[in-house]
């Protein structure tokens, strides 16, 4: 399981957020980033840091607006603990300054309400550059390697909301 160990020591991770973006049809978005290592997957769910003056949550709605242009989104659940992964030092070091060996991350169910015209990946700094919905079990093969057994984690967490099973 991805979830943060009391041996790890957290510092070395980056504190922030991830975001499972659901239809109205349990489709999970993904968008296509635009800084990702030649050969690499790039497509992902949103996710960010934590800012020093908000909460997970707070941080949460702001990705969604920074990364996907758009607030028409409902919370549906958070997660229950945080999930952290590991990155490769080519990623520590080009896209995260060296600072962090990965990220400490909360995870946050959320229903969009909005039309897909409502998208809109042209925001002030974009990160994404194209956009689908997809199934949820398609997440782990679209993904880079280092991500898979965090959003089999995620996929865990909220499977109730996606899967239609409320058992």
């Amino acid at each position: 399981m991805a979830s943060l160990s009391s041996e790890r020591e957290a510092a070395t991770y980056r504190p922030g957020v991830g975001i499972m973006l659901l239809s109205r049809d349990n489709l999970v978005f993904v968008g296509h980033r635009i800084r990702m290592p030649e050969g690499l997957a790039r497509w992902q769910m949103p996710q960010g840091g934590i800012d020093t003056s908000e909460t997970a949550r707070q941080a949460a709605l702001r990705e969604i607006r920074e990364e996907i242009g758009t607030s028409r989104v409902d919370i549906l659940a958070e997660s229950h603990g945080w999930f952290h992964h590991d990155v490769p030092d080519e990623i520590a070091i080009g896209i995260m300054g060296g600072q962090y060996s990965g990220n400490r991350q909360k995870w946050f169910a959320m229903r969009f309400t909005g039309a897909d015209a409502d998208i809109n990946l042209a925001t002030e700094h974009p990160e994404f550059d194209a956009w689908q919905w997809v199934n949820p079990e398609q997440l782990p093969e679209l993904v880079v390697p280092f991500m898979r057994n965090l959003y089999l984690d995620v996929l865990a967490e909220f499977r109730t909301l996606w899967s239609g099973n409320f058992e």
